[in-house]
């Protein structure tokens, strides 16, 4: 894990915003944009994936705060409005280093980890380095390692292989439309109500442009990523903080095989498979997840 120096934080000259400050927390000279809203108990820390950003957690924030609970929610580097550096290492390890930053900038110890996508790696591995400042972990339509039952969503898989990813960024460039369409189908499929399918997609895609370089080297790093925390597997199976696995049950490409290889890996988890609920769980059914976020075992 990467050390940031002299670490800083400052608030935005803004008012508060639903509840909650913003802050920007300092990584390595580029900001990470931070929501903090205040409360009680082990702070809740939300990390979103790809190709989205915290907003993915506007309909589970509201359960949580209304329960008294702090929430800390941020964009990763190259992500939502987090700076964008040009030519940035974009990988899971230096996403690890950013969850440092802001947990380090905030002052926060004993957090509850809500892991969902692409941050399930620099979650899993921050809290196998550190949990004695882990309350509990909590996995959301997440991955970590090779397992049998995970696919990966067609679009990830097409900017993801080595022969066809250069092909398929080319064209993509080329065609505004085309971008715009496969990002509304593949996202869409990840969402269960139609109406909800068309509000979400379209905003997300319009934060979504800005962040393509963050996509792509991602995209690069993605199978590297689950070779080498293969290899590390056996540690999950050491670590004894509360573990909560929620995942959408008919997410077809995260799916409830990987909840349950999660479930047999991690010796103290739990395991809960919300029907209907497909890879953004947290928009089907945001209040059964704030409900079990709520109610998970946590340790002092």
């Amino acid at each position: 894990m990467e050390s940031d120096g002299q670490a800083s934080l400052a608030e935005v000259d803004a008012p508060d915003r639903g509840g909650f400050r913003e802050r920007w927390v300092d990584r390595n000279g580029h900001r990470i944009y931070v929501r903090d809203h205040p409360g009680q108990g082990p702070a809740i820390v939300l990390l979103h994936g790809f190709p989205d950003n915290l907003h993915l957690y506007d309909r589970v924030w509201p359960y949580l705060t209304q329960a008294g609970r702090r929430v800390v929610a941020f964009d990763f580097l190259g992500w939502g409005a987090s700076d964008k550096p040009a030519r940035y290492p974009y990988t899971a390890t230096n996403q690890t280093g950013d969850l440092d930053a802001v947990l380090g900038q905030l002052g926060l110890d004993g957090v509850v980890l809500v892991a969902h996508d692409a941050s399930g790696p620099p979650a899993i591995d921050w809290a196998l380095a550190q949990p004695e400042r882990v309350a509990s972990l909590v996995l959301l339509n997440t991955y970590y390692s090779a397992m049998a039952t995970l696919r990966p969503p067609e679009a990830i898989l097409l900017f993801s292989l080595p022969l066809l990813r250069n092909l398929a960024r080319t064209v993509i460039r080329a065609s505004d439309t085309l971008d715009r369409r496969l990002y509304v189908w593949q996202v869409g499929r990840f969402i269960s109500d139609t109406t909800d399918r068309g509000q979400l997609t379209r905003l997300l895609y319009q934060q979504f442009r800005p962040t393509r370089p963050a996509f792509w080297a991602l995209n690069n790093d993605l199978f590297g990523t689950i070779v080498s925390r293969t290899r590390r597997i056996r540690r999950l199976r050491s670590f004894t903080r509360p573990v909560r696995i929620i995942f959408g049950a008919a997410d077809p490409y995260l799916n409830a095989g990987v909840a349950r290889r999660f479930h047999r890996l991690f010796p103290t988890s739990e395991l809960f498979l919300l029907e209907g609920a497909r890879h953004y769980v947290q928009v089907d059914q945001p209040q059964q997840v704030a409900r079990l976020h709520l109610t998970t075992k946590e340790s002092s």
